[in-house]
């Protein structure tokens, strides 16, 4: 498997929280290759890996497949769209990026940005949603036949390669976790597994873990992994509480999480000289694994994120190193080792 050619494409199909069709019927597309009965249920897609064993407990996989993003509010009489958040945007870099809005079909944007030769004392303060205003070059009459209010807007920011393995773009959140579990996918196939396994490719995350929810209950797991992503250290960020790029998996440990399955995904780590790293959290982990966790009668989970810089921008970086490692790390604690 292509890894970077899989995260590329994921990363290309558009998906803000609660409109993430087009980027689950891409990641389906994909999964479909190892869960012959994968399928959208309730906008989360679904499936089952090989044929499940009567008397192993289940094991889900879950990782978001929605984005941050906007959505139309309006459209003012000069041709202006005006805009509110889907999810946790940074207002700070808002002003002159690149963005798609999606209505019945795509257009491309910019976000208005007032020059700095026309602000009092050449700054400015950071601007509220209220004041975001997205340019198409199109009149009102021209938009409202193609765009209407509900319609969902995202950088236009595809993925680009860097060095050393490096690469960077707008949705890598999360879709550098569903590239995680179906390489992992891949390592297994063929091999006697210690669970039945399950996958989630999970919506509206951004928006509270919406999509777990409804999938925690419907699947009732017994043990469950949240595949996400988490602070990647850059200049001027506290080392403390960051993972670093290319140093592998960042495994969760919390109060709200099960420290036996923490402490095995270390143990197999070790065993199989797996590069790791922990993440120590003091509460809930702000991912779908507190929905895992709580559901019914709880499952025991854990996170596994995938470091990450620049988190919610347009520019999000990962190394492919760490989707490798962790999809390594995936898999071993799911087969079952040959003595």
């Amino acid at each position: 498997m292509d890894i970077k050619d899989i995260v590329f494409r994921l990363c290309s199909a558009y998906g803000a929280s609660g409109d993430e069709n087009n980027a689950a019927e891409t990641a389906l597309d994909i999964l479909h290759g190892f869960c012959t009965d994968a399928g959208i249920v309730n906008g989360n897609v679904i499936g089952n890996f090989g044929i499940h064993q009567e008397g192993l407990p289940l094991l889900v996989l879950d990782a978001h497949i929605d984005q941050i993003g906007m959505i139309v509010t309006e459209i003012t009489d000069d041709g202006f769209i005006k805009v509110a958040n889907l999810g946790g945007i940074d207002r700070r870099l808002l002003p002159a990026q690149q963005v798609i809005v999606h209505g019945k079909k795509d257009i491309k944007g910019v976000i208005c940005s007032v020059p700095p030769h026309l602000l009092k004392g050449g700054s400015s303060k950071v601007p509220e949603f209220s004041e975001i205003s997205v340019d198409t070059g199109l009149s009102r009459g021209e938009l409202e036949e193609i765009i209407s209010a509900g319609d969902t807007i995202t950088f236009d920011s595809p993925c680009r390669s860097l060095l050393n393995d490096r690469i960077s773009g707008g949705a890598l959140d999360d879709r550098c976790g569903i590239a995680v579990i179906l390489l992992a996918l891949d390592m297994l196939q063929g091999k006697k597994l210690k669970y039945n396994v399950s996958v989630i490719f999970s919506v509206q995350e951004e928006l509270g873990e919406r999509g777990a929810k409804i999938g925690a209950y419907r699947l009732n797991p017994d043990i469950a992994i949240a595949i996400d992503v988490s602070f990647a250290f850059a200049e001027g960020e506290n080392r403390k509480k960051c993972g670093l790029l290319g140093r592998g998996a960042m495994i969760g440990i919390s109060p709200c999480l099960s420290r036996e399955v923490s402490d095995i995904l270390i143990s197999v780590a070790k065993e199989a000289e797996i590069p790791y790293q922990l993440e120590v959290m003091n509460g809930l982990t702000s991912t779908n694994a507190d929905r895992y966790s709580e559901s019914r009668e709880g499952a025991k989970t854990c996170t596994l994120s995938v470091p990450l810089r620049n988190m919610h921008t347009p520019v999000e970086v990962i190394d492919l190193s760490d989707v490798r490692n962790m999809a390594s790390l995936l898999a071993e604690f799911i087969a079952e080792q040959e003595h």
